[in-house]
């Protein structure tokens, strides 16, 4: 059992500083010791914190009491994260990282022990795209009677009233967040699908296995249709396409090849896309990286 100060990577610090008293910050100055208990628990050996690591939660690599690899995370509390360990029970493996053990008080989550460093990102694009295609395949199944997840109708209304928000900062992206904040309003109302997705899919988030070539991790599970997972493929490498000649083109193109690859309709894939490039892009232009944040403008633009 470990018995050595546990250290938080000063990623995960960082991005969590703020107001001291926010029960996000209670949680970050207790996390040492609630990893510490949670390893006596459960009797696991400390291999060591992962870093430099996320900026949502906290990985250890461990060893179970038979020797066996395994992964101790640590969401950073929120309703976003409440139900990962649900939905990797629904997966129970199938296309995603296996959960071993949970607990509910600490959100404690015990996992399989996958390749960290080699994600999808890693393969060249086509092959890469085909991979997380048929990853997400698997992953997009029925949630189960009296699940806990919220819908996608929900999560996207809270963050419409950001996206108003965040767009008076960003003047000239008023007529695309308009035709977002529309197309928010319609796609849900405008579809019968109620599947389990990932709900933060791209190529970052499958890692190489052993008992599978690739497997899923951090889902921020929702109910809802397939083409807001696929949208977040369509704009991963986007910089790639930014980059390249016949940018324009080439991003219809990937709209259309994942659509046609997965039975998902071209225009709602188009327009879930739309939607969060235009959120992702006046968020960063607001708050974050503005350069980045008026590529992904203009890659919507092409949309």
């Amino acid at each position: 059992m470990a018995t050595a100060p546990i250290e938080l990577p000063q990623r995960l610090v960082s991005s969590l500083s703020g107001d001291q008293d926010s029960p996000v910050r209670v949680w970050l100055a207790a996390l040492p010791a609630v990893v510490q208990q949670r390893l006596d628990a459960w009797e696991l050996t400390l291999e060591r914190v992962h870093a430099p690591g996320g900026r949502s939660s906290l990985l250890a690599l461990v060893r179970q009491r038979d020797g066996s690899p395994a992964a101790l995370k640590f969401p950073v509390p929120g309703r976003v994260s409440a139900h990962e360990g649900a939905a990797l029970r629904v997966w129970d493996g199938w296309g995603a990282v296996r959960l071993l053990r949970s607990d509910e008080a600490s959100g404690a989550l015990l996992l399989e022990r996958l390749q960290g460093s080699v994600s999808l990102r890693s393969l060249p694009e086509a092959k890469a795209l085909l991979e997380a295609a048929g990853t997400a395949r698997r992953l997009w199944v029925e949630p189960g009677e009296g699940h806990p997840f919220e819908t996608l109708s929900g999560r996207t209304e809270e963050a419409a009233e950001s996206l108003r928000t965040a767009g008076a900062l960003v003047a000239a992206a008023g007529p695309l967040v308009d035709e977002a904040l529309e197309l928010r309003r319609a796609l849900p109302a405008g579809s019968t699908e109620a599947v389990l997705l990932h709900g933060a899919f791209r190529q970052g988030k499958v890692l190489a296995a052993e008992r599978s070539p690739w497997l899923a991790i951090g889902p921020a599970p929702v109910v809802g249709e397939r083409a807001y997972d696929l949208a977040g493929l369509v704009l991963d490498r986007f910089e790639d396409l930014v980059a390249g000649s016949g940018a324009a083109a080439a991003t219809r193109r990937r709209v259309a090849k994942l659509a046609d690859s997965l039975e998902v309709d071209r225009d709602r894939l188009r327009d879930w896309t739309l939607y969060r490039a235009v959120d992702a892009g006046v968020r960063e232009s607001a708050v974050g990286d503005r350069q980045r944040g008026e590529l992904l403008l203009e890659f919507a633009a092409w949309l």
